[in-house]
């Protein structure tokens, strides 16, 4: 059950963060009427995505919590909750939004979302965190890893509320999001399947609260190490996605920018050495002119010469 529950998890993470970051950048260019408000927030197909993602992650909770409640395991129950308020936050962000983008009535402006969609990924920031269900649990260590694409969410979501530039926030966004949901799909299958680290095992309270225990040092030592290795892993597969994908969207839609301002490389040194031939020949021209008119009046001045000095008379001396 737990495999199962990962995995969708990771699948819709991974569904909503391709929608996030390529159906928002490549919607149409809002009017100055309705579409104005919701320009700067995610798109219809993203925020229905979230809503019925959140809802099914509050309907796994309540499961959870009535499994925690009847196994009398009191640090389930406290997780199960704070598991409810984070997705409830989602869930009101995509309501919300919705509501923007179809209700005439209702409109809600793109900082006050992304406000509410700040707060539920600081409070998953946190969640993850402070869990430490067993301080030697090696489940502890995923977690710890886990911060990094949610840390990515949050600086983004920061960043668009701080400069409005929606696009590129959202693209930072959905990247981050999907390095949550292979990640979250990594740990589905390291916590619930064969392939966990060799001399560990999963040891279980109730249905949401289980750790992950090894038997000596050593096994704990190499299941972390196996860890971070599976993440860098699936960051470096995530930066060789995104690259393919960026370039196919670019030959498609086009790179955002001014591209008049590009110049080839060496253009300059060719003007330069067009303008240096062009100044020798022109130089060279006016050369020979002032030479010859610099001889004429030499000329003229040896001529005016003579004729002065057979007036003073000094010629016949």
């Amino acid at each position: 059950m737990g495999l199962f529950t990962y995995t969708l998890a990771g699948g819709g993470f991974i569904l909503i963060g391709a929608g996030e970051s390529l159906i928002s950048p490549l919607q149409a260019q809002p009017t100055a009427s309705k579409t104005t408000p919701s320009s700067s927030s995610s798109s219809s197909i993203t925020l229905i995505a979230t809503s019925l993602f959140s809802l099914s992650f509050i309907l796994n909770s309540l499961i959870s919590l009535t499994n925690a409640l009847n196994s009398k395991d009191d640090v389930g129950v406290v997780l199960q909750l704070e598991v409810i308020a984070i997705s409830s936050l989602f869930f009101l962000y995509s309501l919300f939004g919705l509501l923007t983008h179809f209700s005439n009535s209702i409109i809600l402006p793109p900082p006050l979302l992304n406000l509410l969609c700040l707060f539920a990924f600081v409070e998953e920031f946190i969640l993850f965190y402070l869990q430490r269900k067993d301080p030697s649990g090696i489940e502890n260590h995923y977690y710890d890893l886990l911060l990094v694409p949610i840390g990515i969410c949050v600086v983004s979501t920061i960043l668009e509320l701080k400069t409005n530039t929606s696009r590129f926030s959202r693209l930072g966004r959905g990247i981050g999001l999907i390095a949550q949901g292979t990640w979250f799909l990594q740990m589905g299958f390291s916590f619930f399947s064969n392939a966990m680290a060799h001399g560990c095992f999963l040891s279980e309270k109730s249905r949401g609260n289980f750790t992950v225990k090894c038997k000596g040092h050593p096994e704990y030592h190499r299941g972390r190490a196996i860890g971070t290795l599976q993440f860098n892993c699936h960051l470096a597969f995530l930066v060789l996605v995104t690259v393919g994908v960026y370039s196919v969207v670019c030959k498609k839609v086009g790179v955002v920018g001014d591209s008049t301002r590009y110049r080839p490389i060496g253009a300059e040194m060719q003007q330069l050495d067009t303008h240096h031939g062009n100044f020798t020949l022109d130089s060279d021209d006016e050369n020979e002119n002032g030479i010859q008119e610099e001889g004429n009046v030499g000329e003229q001045k040896a001529v005016a010469v003579v004729p002065e000095l057979g007036i003073n008379g000094y010629g016949s001396h």
